[in-house]
């Protein structure tokens, strides 16, 4: 029983910390471009020569 009194405010603040770093990463732009690396994978990259590579 006295585990839960230690074991639950770390929960909630875990909880807590992992909603906290989920707003931050909205507030900063993380999640605008939701399409962009699903298109990158389609480009071809037949044009770029062996050094690039």
């Amino acid at each position: 029983m006295n585990a839960l009194f230690v074991l639950i405010p770390i929960a909630l603040g875990l909880g807590a910390a992992g909603l906290a770093a989920f707003f931050w990463s909205m507030r900063n732009g993380q999640y605008d471009d939701m399409e962009g690396a699903a298109v990158r994978i389609l480009i071809d990259d037949d044009e770029a020569g062996p050094d690039e590579r």
